[in-house]
């Protein structure tokens, strides 16, 4: 029983954290449930620990769905893919040598290749979330802002690169992402004293592929937030059973 009333109370935390209009809602809790068995939560570890899981289940789906849709990544400044700061300084020079165009056509096929990669990561979401254990849960649930998010980067990360890079390759080969990189590197180095600033060399597959993990995680972490701290993202009964009531 006690460590149900740890896990009960860790959740709560982990939901809403502490502020000064909920300070005495939570002094008021932890009274209730440490000092009168008649009030203590009839929530089992189980019932927390799928709660827990329905919770990121709803997160991680949101994060991909927003991530997937035209212009997932390429209309959020927040995940949008850019060229390496290196390269971008070639591109800035062919910008102003009136090639401005071919640069954006570059940058936007990039992040349309990620949008088109993401909805695979959802089955991997999901098997890492039937596969969490209930230390896997505590650790969550004692830990930072985004938490789940790091437990998920650690379980599905090096899965989800093996499953990206091919869908990336091969989006960025239809609609001529790495033909049109090669053509502006190439216009850049016919530039006269061009080849004193160099291009590095980039494998733009697996740049792309990383950049698309980034972002898709970045957006998996804002989710996390919400459902910490937003009843609203609070959907189901299950969500509000765990979640939701004082």
């Amino acid at each position: 029983m006690k460590r149900t009333l740890c896990l009960t109370l860790a959740l709560a935390t982990f939901l809403f954290p502490l502020s000064p209009c909920r300070a005495g809602f939570f002094d008021d809790l932890s009274r209730k449930v440490l000092s009168s068995p008649a009030e203590q939560s009839s929530l089992d570890d189980n019932t927390i620990v799928k709660g827990l899981k329905e919770a990121l289940a709803t997160g991680t789906e949101r994060a991909v769905t927003e991530v997937a849709k035209p212009d997932g990544y390429f209309g959020n400044q927040l995940i949008k893919i850019l060229l390496p700061a290196k390269v971008q300084q070639a591109a800035d020079i062919l910008g102003t040598m009136g090639y401005q165009q071919q640069v954006d056509e570059l940058v936007l096929t990039m992040n349309r290749a990620a949008e088109k990669a993401a909805p695979k990561a959802a089955g991997f979401f999901g098997d890492a979330i039937r596969k969490m254990t209930v230390e896997d849960a505590k650790g969550i649930l004692s830990g930072g802002d985004t938490a789940a998010t790091q437990y998920f980067e650690k379980k599905t990360r090096t899965q989800l690169f093996d499953a990206f890079k091919p869908d990336v390759t091969r989006s960025m080969d239809q609609v001529g992402t790495a033909r049109a990189y090669k053509e502006m590197i190439g216009k850049y180095e016919s530039v006269p004293l061009a080849s004193l600033a160099g291009v590095p060399s980039l494998d733009l597959d697996s740049y792309v592929t990383n950049k698309a993990l980034d972002g898709l995680f970045t957006m998996v972490g804002q989710e996390e937030k919400k459902i910490r701290t937003n009843p609203a993202a609070q959907t189901t009964d299950l969500l509000k059973k765990v979640f939701g009531g004082k």
